[in-house]
């Protein structure tokens, strides 16, 4: 082992990835004696550039890592010396430190990132034999050794053939190894890449998970949506069958209304024919009155008159004015009456001849006018605007058709008024 407590730094890196050339180890014995130092001689190329944790290790032959290593020194780094420039280097191991055993052996230096940069040629630890002393008696054996040092140099020639093209393969592993290392950056790109898409993808899932939920939530409310619309549907299917329910029995109180009309328009006729007739029984009974002179033929008739008046306004109520109005008036003929019996006279002058009064008679009736409705009289001398005006009062005008009624009728025109809002 090393004098240091210091573990160099090696590598599992396998020995086809090693680069034997940078460093190349010189006079390296067949053998070392045990229990002396040792000295490694080195050349550190122009292909290598040393650094502060370089070091040499003894590892024995059939190594694979270097972490096999035997013992090791640190490499000493060349001083005074510019780059590109092949130096001279030398490490001396202690006796103390080195095998014990007679296994092979080789040196390697070995850079700070525990990479091989050159190795030796195998060497063993023993002792000195007969075998290996070379002694020259004859000229025969030194020509032989003359030809077997000019077959070293050629080998020589070859081997630093064998080292150039090393260098050369060095150089395109080197190369490779960069391209390695810049493939090996873009595959460290392209994993982050791959990260990021995976990221990507997670989110996009997610994504998709919500708008899955939201596409879920949006049929379900759809589908209440067409429950509504159907329920929608029900109910205006069933409120058009009420409508039309509605509108027969609209038809039908249209058509009972127009019964009614009709039945109305008849009554209105009755009515009209029984003023009429009431009108003319009036006006017999006015003639009658004049004519008779006698107090109790004229009082029967008068009794006759207003019981006849009563049972007309049972029969029909729209009459009652009128027929107060013919009360009023059969009460003037009675008063009339009345001073007639006292004083023998009902019209004319007192001092005046029968002749006279009878003249006096027929004057008064035809400078008098009587209203069509309520009877009222007007002497002859009114204006006839006053009278249209005064008979107007007592009527109703349609203003749609201007049909007229009588305002004792208001029944009979608010009726035909709601049948003009029926058309």
């Amino acid at each position: 082992m090393d004098e240091t407590s210091d573990e160099p730094p090696t590598s599992a890196v396998l020995l086809d990835n090693c680069h034997f050339s940078q460093v190349i180890f010189n006079d390296v014995e067949k053998f070392y004696v045990p229990g002396g130092d040792i000295t490694c001689y080195y050349t550190l190329t122009n292909n290598i550039a040393p650094r502060g944790k370089d070091w040499v290790g003894i590892f024995r032959v059939g190594w694979k890592t270097t972490r096999e290593y035997y013992t090791f020194m640190w490499a000493p780094l060349p001083s005074g010396v510019s780059g590109h420039v092949a130096v001279q280097q030398q490490i001396q191991f202690k006796a103390y430190y080195l095998p014990k055993d007679d296994e092979y052996y080789q040196f390697c230096y070995i850079d700070q990132d525990g990479v091989v940069r050159g190795a030796s040629v195998p060497f063993q630890f023993r002792a000195e034999t007969e075998d290996d002393i070379l002694v020259v008696t004859t000229q025969g054996e030194v020509e032989e050794i003359e030809l077997q040092n000019k077959n070293l140099l050629k080998e020589n020639e070859e081997l630093k053939e064998n080292c150039a093209s090393l260098q050369k393969q060095n150089m395109d592993l080197q190369e490779q190894l960069e391209k390695t290392q810049e493939l090996q950056n873009s595959f460290e790109s392209l994993k982050s890449n791959r990260e990021k898409v995976e990221q990507e993808l997670h989110s996009l899932k997610e994504e998709n998970k919500h708008l899955k939920e939201l596409t879920n939530c949006r049929e379900e409310e759809l589908h209440q949506l067409k429950e509504q619309i159907q329920k929608v549907t029900s109910e205006k299917e069933h409120l058009e069958n009420r409508l039309k329910t509605a509108l027969d029995h609209m038809d039908q109180l249209q058509s009972q209304v127009l019964n009614y009309e009709k039945e109305v328009a008849r009554l209105e006729h009755d009515r009209t024919e029984q003023l009429e007739c009431l009108k003319e029984e009036n006006r017999q009974l006015r003639l009658t009155v004049a004519e008779q002179q006698q107090n109790c033929n004229l009082m029967k008739e008068l009794e006759e008159e207003k019981h006849l008046y009563q049972i007309l306004q049972a029969k029909n109520n729209e009459t009652d004015k009128e027929n107060q109005e013919l009360r009023k008036e059969n009460d003037d003929l009675l008063r009339r009456l009345s001073q007639n019996a006292g004083g023998g006279l009902v019209f004319g002058n007192p001092y005046c001849g029968s002749g006279a009064n009878q003249d006096a008679k027929t004057e008064d009736i035809a400078s008098i006018r009587k209203c069509p409705m309520c009877d009222e009289v007007f002497p002859g001398a009114i204006d006839t605007s006053d009278f249209e005006a005064h008979v107007q009062s007592h009527l109703l005008e349609c203003p749609l058709c201007n049909e007229t009624f009588e305002k004792t009728n208001l029944q009979v025109f608010d009726d035909h008024i709601y049948c003009h809002g029926l058309e």
